[in-house]
């Protein structure tokens, strides 16, 4: 992997960490879930031969701080970072994006609000719940996942959490632990340190978030909504899946599941590329 050049960015509340490499029109990675930027490193290198390919650690993940690390998290505050991305290192061209998980919701906050900046939109399994025709079964999911954490803690609810997403949803028996993929090891101690964070901030948040249907309607010709090959029937997936449905658009399959940018690097970002690029 390249040395990647560093920056900060000072936005309303927090300071962001970024990273760019390569050369080329930007493309701007938003990661979604605990991970940081770092989820990222498999396909950047691969991705910076074409594009400049800007990623950053989400306001209170990782490296990027908060003013008030208590700070109540709004998709349309993180979605303005995004921007605020976009103007710093792609002043005068709209610039290609890619989101992952709730990095993905807001990416479609940006496109609903901000179209003139983004050229097209790769948005790979956002869990926009409130697409789908049984959304109050996952409020009320989404709702036990914070009672656990405020009655239990972190990992009992991260286990009621894990179970919700999986295919068919079983969230009366849950898995007694999460694994996190193999490729994640190495930063596995970061991405414990995100949680709490993740958990009480940022999930009852992106996923009560309702994408303007109506707007996106207009703009479907800049998103490609993408979900895993290997992960049918997960929450995540029937989200993009459902989503892709009420805009009459198309839904492409990237390799791996949920975090196939982790698992299945290579090939990847080869559909990434070929997704901006159609």
């Amino acid at each position: 992997m390249t040395d990647p050049t560093i920056g900060s960015l000072r936005v309303d509340g927090a300071t962001l960490h970024y990273q760019v490499r390569g050369h080329g029109p930007l493309l701007l990675l938003i990661p979604g879930g605990a991970g940081g930027a770092a989820a990222f490193d498999g396909i950047v290198d691969d991705l910076a031969a074409e594009y400049t390919v800007a990623s950053y650690d989400p306001r209170g993940i990782s490296r990027s701080t908060l003013d008030d690390p208590d700070a109540e998290q709004r998709v349309a505050e993180h979605a303005d970072d995004a921007l605020r991305m976009v103007e710093l290192l792609s002043p005068s061209e709209p610039a290609r994006v890619f989101g992952a998980s709730s990095g993905a919701i807001a990416a479609i906050h940006l496109l609903t609000t901000q179209s003139e900046r983004i050229e097209r939109l790769v948005a790979h399994e956002p869990p926009v719940v409130e697409a789908l025709p049984d959304a109050a079964e996952h409020r009320a999911y989404l709702a036990r996942v914070q009672e656990t954490f405020r009655t239990q803690g972190l990992m009992p609810a991260m286990a009621v959490f894990a179970a919700g997403l999986k295919k068919g949803g079983d969230i009366t028996e849950p898995e007694p632990e999460l694994k996190l993929p193999p490729q994640a090891a190495a930063r596995a101690e970061q991405t414990m340190a995100n949680l709490p964070y993740f958990l009480g901030r940022i999930v009852p948040s992106f996923m009560s978030y309702t994408p303007d249907i109506h707007r996106l309607e207009t703009l479907s010709n800049r998103l490609v909504l993408a979900c895993g090959q290997d992960s049918h029937g997960e929450l995540p997936n029937r989200t993009a899946t459902s989503l892709a449905q009420r805009l009459g658009t198309e839904l492409q399959h990237f390799p791996g599941g949920h975090t196939g940018t982790t698992t299945h690097p290579a090939e990847f970002a080869e559909h990434l590329r070929k997704a901006l690029s159609s």
